[in-house]
């Protein structure tokens, strides 16, 4: 049985949630504390979240909420990210390929084997564009192809059709038509989402504590990273 107050003082921290998306012990001191030091508002937060098809955690001093993935209404639909990510008139291979690139930034900065998994401290657009290229171009020359494609599920083909379908410019671009323009789209979309911070001006990639701790506590277990770096190419053996 749980006392009134700690179903109301779950009410207000899981509407924080719902509100932020996160409650950090530097900014919420009193709601972070009120969650981490009472076992029964924990549970309570914790049932809550369930109920919505989603998780409460906490890591390093944030409480997170974190949809499951067929999530729509705290998530993304596909039909939503596709609207976020490519131009109006795209088709499956520019969701396709904006995925892939999404995977291909985690793998660049996630891979180390020591305390945290992650691997470099930056990253600039322009790398990431010769690393997409490169990936590709790599995984569609091997012997295997048409078995690795079935077995990972993902069409190389298809999405480096559409990646050299797009035009390439040395000018800064947001335009969705050129490869630059097209990771311009996503770096924003992530940043948007607390995940990284894109400084144009310096063409700097970094990550954010909240994408850190995702990748090292929930997202980035042994099991889905070698599926993800296999079916980019490589695997933790090559990791630094």
């Amino acid at each position: 049985m749980y006392n009134i107050e700690d179903i109301s003082n779950s009410n207000i921290i899981f509407y924080y949630l719902l509100q932020k998306g996160e409650i950090s012990e530097e900014n919420e001191r009193e709601l972070y504390r009120m969650y981490s030091e009472n076992e029964s508002i924990m549970n309570l937060v914790k049932r809550q979240g369930e109920n919505f098809d989603c998780n409460v955690e906490k890591y390093s001093g944030v409480i997170y909420i974190i949809p499951n993935e067929d999530n729509d209404f705290l998530g993304y639909s596909k039909a939503e990210l596709k609207k976020e990510l490519c131009k109006s008139n795209s088709n499956q291979k520019d969701y396709y390929l904006s995925q892939f690139l999404i995977l291909t930034l985690l793998v660049e900065f996630y891979g180390s084997q020591g305390r945290s998994s992650k691997s470099r401290d930056f990253l600039k657009s322009g790398q990431l564009l010769n690393i997409i290229s490169d990936r590709l171009k790599e995984a569609v020359e091997k012997e295997n192809l048409e078995e690795i494609q079935d077995k990972m599920g993902i069409a190389y083909t298809n999405i480096l059709e559409r990646w050299e379908a797009l035009r390439s410019t040395d000018k800064q671009t947001k335009s969705k038509t050129t490869k630059e323009g097209f990771i311009y789209t996503i770096l924003s979309f992530l940043e948007n989402q607390g995940l990284i911070n894109y400084i144009e001006v310096d063409d700097m990639i970094t990550t954010t504590p909240k994408l850190d701790n995702f990748m090292d506590w929930n997202i980035l277990n042994r099991n889905n990273y070698e599926r993800v770096a296999k079916a980019l190419g490589g695997s933790e053996h090559e990791q630094n």
